[in-house]
Formats: structure tokens, sequence, C-alpha cells
């Protein structure tokens, strides 16, 4: 007898569900086919291309949004015993773990760019030999003289103001969280809805950073080494802020609509892993971009 069907005699999770055959995989491979496609033509001035590339991230979220569904309805129709939850738990951790590689590599080229690159251009032998008027700088304009002028973000005062949307954020996700944890799901609901207006607070505010840097100080993504940096290391931080803002909104309905019990919420917890995460990230942006 197979584990689904002891469990419909028995009323229990299975020893490990597996879940029946599914399009899902097939249909995110040729939404993702669709939008690298569409993104390349896009770049090579293909008419077609950003249709094609639009049409693919449209698709993309369909297919999200059905999977995860298929996974939410297992969950709370009684599949899932302890060890799918420690299976989705080791899942989440790898994949926290590929994002600090992630973010490790960037920061690692701004140490290498800002430490060990731009001194070594500047030593006597290299204005000698390469770019004479070269000055070890940090921002600098680059060695050939190619990179129009432009001025760096400072910390005060917005990044600063995010810093603080961020960590406040972390604070009501925490106490949401242990709300849960005590059967208080009107307090949950209240501080999650409260992260959440944080979250796409501190978004609103990075867009509008990123305009007065475009437009007030011409602070451009080839504006050297430290322009495509700064947009790399801080578009990709928002980029997430706006993934895991939105998965807490998620949570949050599921939340509403009576989901998760204290024993029982690794969607709440694995969302609030993601935005903790998020949060160290943001400080070492505010230390080692603004800052140092």
């Amino acid at each position: 007898m197979t584990a689904v069907a002891q469990t419909a005699d028995s009323g229990k999770a299975p020893y490990y569900y597996v879940p029946p055959h599914s399009a899902h995989p097939i249909r995110g491979s040729l939404s993702m086919l669709a939008t690298l496609l569409g993104a390349a033509f896009w770049v090579n001035g293909y008419a077609f291309g950003p249709w094609l590339c639009i049409a693919g991230i449209l698709c993309m979220f369909m297919v999200l949004f059905g999977w995860f569904g298929d996974a939410i309805r297992e969950s709370e129709g009684g599949m899932n015993s302890q060890r799918i939850d420690h299976s989705y738990r080791w899942s989440m951790a790898w994949f926290i773990f590929s994002e600090v590689m992630f973010f490790s590599a960037f920061f690692g080229s701004l140490w290498y760019t800002r430490d060990v690159s731009t001194p070594w251009l500047s030593t006597l032998d290299s204005q000698t030999l390469l770019w004479p008027s070269f000055t070890g700088v940090w921002p600098n304009f680059g060695p050939a003289g190619t990179v129009a002028p432009f001025e760096s973000v400072g910390p005060f005062w917005l990044p600063t103001i995010n810093t603080a949307l961020l960590l406040t954020s972390g604070l009501t996700l925490t106490i949401a969280h242990h709300a849960l944890r005590a059967a208080q799901r009107q307090k949950a609901i209240f501080w999650l809805g409260l992260t959440v207006v944080l979250g796409f607070t501190f978004v609103a505010c990075q867009a509008y950073e990123y305009h007065h840097a475009y437009t007030e100080l011409n602070l451009r993504f080839t504006s050297g080494a430290f322009g495509a940096l700064f947009y790399m290391l801080t578009g990709f931080h928002g980029f997430h802020v706006i993934l895991g803002a939105t998965m807490l909104t998620v949570i949050w309905f599921r939340l509403v609509r009576g989901h998760f019990t204290p024993e029982h919420h690794f969607g709440f917890e694995g969302a609030a892993w993601y935005w903790h995460f998020v949060d160290v990230v943001w400080l070492g942006l505010y230390i080692f971009v603004y800052w140092v």
C-alpha cells in the first residue's frame, strides 16, 4: 500500500508525500526561456524583444502562482509530515546560503576594486607606464578619463532612514512571529501587516534615491566601477526587498484566512528567515557602500 493510500485510510500525513505529476516545471522552464530570449533580442535592438521578455515574466508569475498554490493546498490538506517540514527547512537554508554567496561576490568585487586595483593603479610604476594623472581615491572617474563627472550618494539622510525602516521591520516581524507562536492571530496579523508596509516604504524611498542620483548627481550605471557596483549591489538588494515583501504579503493573506498554527507555520518562518537575511545584507551595504 502506498504512503498516500495509507494517509487516506489513517487520516495522518504520509511518511513522505510525493506530489503527482505536474506541468509546472516545464511551464516554468519555457517561461524562463522566453524571458531570456526576449531580453537577448531586446538588448540587440529587435522590436519584438521587449514584448517576448514581458510575456515570459508574466507567464512565470502565473506558473509561480499555480505552483505555490498547489504547495499551500498540500500543506493545508495535511499532506506534510515532520519529514517534509525538515526538507522545507533545509531547502530554504541552502537557498539563503546561495544568496549569501551571491552577495559575497559583489562585496568582494567592491573590496577588490577599491582596496586592490585602485591603489595599484596609483603606484609610481603604474603612473609611469599607464596613466600618469591617476590618483588612488575612491570613488574616482577611472584612469582613462572617459567617465563623466558624478557625485556619490552619502549616508544622510535617505540611506539612514532606509536603515531605520528595515531594522524596524525586522523587529515588527519578530513580534508577529512570537504572537503567532502564542496563538495571538490578530496581533500577528497587525504586526506582519506593519512589516509589509515598512518593506514597501523602503522600496519607495530607494526609488526616490535612484531618481535623485541619476538626475541630480549624474551617478549612472556607466559611471565607472563605482557606478556599476553601486547599482548592482543596491539594485539587487532592492529586488530582494521587493521579493521578500511580496512573500510576506502572501503570508499575511494566509494569516487572515486562518492558515498556520502555533506549532506548524514554516511558510511564515521561511519568509521571516529571508527577510532577516535582507536586513543583514542592507547593513553591509549601508556601511561599505554609503559610509566607507
